[in-house]
């Protein structure tokens, strides 16, 4: 099974600042994967020619089973984070990890009724500051409807904003995941056409990883401002 995670700005160029979609779908369209873990996705902004692009994107995968999750809110329209799947949607869930006053975030929750069995996926998007993404990390780990899926395998993914990889040394090992985005180095995706920090990151617990792996193809260092991140793997042992 192949994991894509992508920031992707809105679908804006990080260097050129020009709006095109199509350019984010044919990066994803390139990977083929199985499931799909969006950020900074908008809905009916301005900034973005009023487009709906939660339904453009999952129009480019005829089939697939996807959830819209509106964290950031404009005076008209807004954007968030989008999940989809080639496979059913067992269960899925929308939880804030707003802190305080701080800009909107928030993460989703999913169990993928998939060939191997189900899967449990969380697709976020993280705050600017150490503190805050720290709350945000325990927050989702201890809430009740993460726990309620945390016996199936699971897979964490998105924007983590997390440069100095601080996050991997505290609730993920405390709560049993590994680091597949290691070392660092391997892993810079943003800015997308010259890559200096590994900003977007997964981390697993019960899964056959057979590579993780930064997309530096010439489209997607156009597409947006970050560089997509895919997973191949195989869930561990026998279904639940």
């Amino acid at each position: 099974m192949r994991l894509l995670s992508y920031n992707i700005h809105k679908g804006i160029g990080g260097r050129d600042r020009r709006y095109d979609l199509g350019r984010v779908c044919r990066v994803i369209e390139g990977e083929n994967p199985d499931l799909v873990c969006l950020q900074e996705v908008t809905r009916h902004a301005r900034r973005t020619h009023d487009d709906d692009q939660p339904k453009i994107l999952v129009g480019c995968f005829p089939g697939y089973h996807h959830c819209f999750q509106m964290n950031v809110h404009y005076r008209v329209g807004g954007y968030g984070n989008l999940f989809f799947a080639r496979w059913p949607l067992r269960t899925h869930h929308h939880l804030s990890l707003r802190l305080g006053r701080r800009k909107p975030r928030g993460v989703q929750l999913a169990v993928v009724d998939t060939p191997e069995g189900p899967l449990h996926v969380a697709n976020w998007h993280l705050g600017l500051s150490g503190r805050e993404r720290a709350w945000q990390a325990n927050h989702m780990l201890d809430h009740r409807l993460f726990r309620e899926a945390a016996h199936l395998p699971t897979l964490i993914a998105g924007d983590f904003n997390d440069w100095r990889d601080k996050l991997a040394d505290g609730a993920f090992v405390a709560h049993g995941f590994a680091h597949l985005t290691h070392p660092a180095s391997r892993f810079r995706s943003f800015p997308a056409f010259l890559p200096v920090l590994a900003l977007d990151k997964a981390f697993h617990r019960g899964l056959s990883v057979r590579s993780a792996r930064v997309v530096r193809t010439p489209l997607a260092r156009r597409a947006s401002d970050h560089l997509p991140l895919v997973i191949d793997f195989h869930l561990s042992g026998d279904p639940p």
